[in-house]
């Protein structure tokens, strides 16, 4: 089942794809204005929900003693094709294999050999397995980086929503990061009612704080770095959203 993401998956799932052998929670913490507890919770659930699927080494093998690393392009029975796909995982040296969706070259192995006679040897206990090989080349050099729409953007109103849902009619349910020095900061929704900080049809719905996610009564104090679910009936207005940001970021 598909995972929705906001935005502060996405520049979870961003800085970990750059980086993930040195970056923090505090540091991605510190870059999308909330709680080092609240970064750790939400990498927990994406890995719960099999966003996160594992964090990987990228090695030059070449520079590891010479090695190999041969690209197999295969063809496999569809109706066949995960279970072998599972069975090729398992021979030694194969290090990737992907599946396509497709009618030919459904089937991509990535393996590493110490020599030619090596990666001959991965070949034929491919083929073994029922797997035609339709052609091959050695890998001469591969480079990732991390998927840019997840990555920092422009701050327009979009830009400082955490997620966005339009519902029936002109409602709306938006999520906002509470910055340090907002309007709002350190006042209870009491007193932000009283204030009118943001209009009549405004309601705040729920505060994710660190790994908690607090229903709110007019008692509750809105902290920096919670992340608020806001609804309204008529639609979130600019001024709701500033009222949560800082005069540094809503003038952006």
């Amino acid at each position: 089942m598909d995972t929705r993401l906001d935005e502060i998956d996405r520049r979870i799932i961003h800085a970990l794809m750059d980086d993930a052998r040195t970056i923090s929670a505090p540091t991605i913490a510190e870059e999308v204005n909330v709680s080092p507890g609240t970064i750790r919770n939400r990498i927990d659930q994406l890995e719960d929900n099999g966003v996160i699927t594992g964090y990987h080494a990228s090695i030059d093998f070449e520079r590891a003693e010479g090695h190999l690393t041969n690209l197999f392009m295969c063809n496999a029975p569809v109706s066949e094709r995960e279970s072998v796909a599972k069975q090729a995982q398992i021979i030694p040296g194969v290090i990737n294999v992907r599946e396509l969706l497709t009618g030919r070259r459904n089937l991509h192995v990535l393996a590493v050999g110490n020599d030619t006679a090596d990666l001959r040897r991965i070949a034929r206990s491919l083929s073994d397995l029922g797997i035609e090989i339709e052609d091959e080349v050695l890998v001469q050099n591969e480079t990732t980086q991390p998927y840019s729409p997840f990555g920092p953007a422009d701050e327009t109103r979009d830009a400082m929503l955490t997620d966005f849902i339009s519902l029936s009619g002109d409602a709306e349910v938006a999520e906002v990061t509470v910055d340090r020095d907002a309007p709002i900061a350190g006042m209870c929704l009491q007193e932000a009612a009283r204030r009118e900080t943001f209009p009549d049809d405004t309601l705040v719905i729920a505060i994710e704080r660190d790994d908690t996610v607090l229903t709110p009564h007019g008692d509750t104090e809105i902290r920096p770095d919670d992340i608020v679910t806001v609804f309204s009936r008529n639609g979130v207005t600019d001024e709701t959203i500033t009222s949560f940001r800082s005069s540094a970021s809503a003038s952006s």
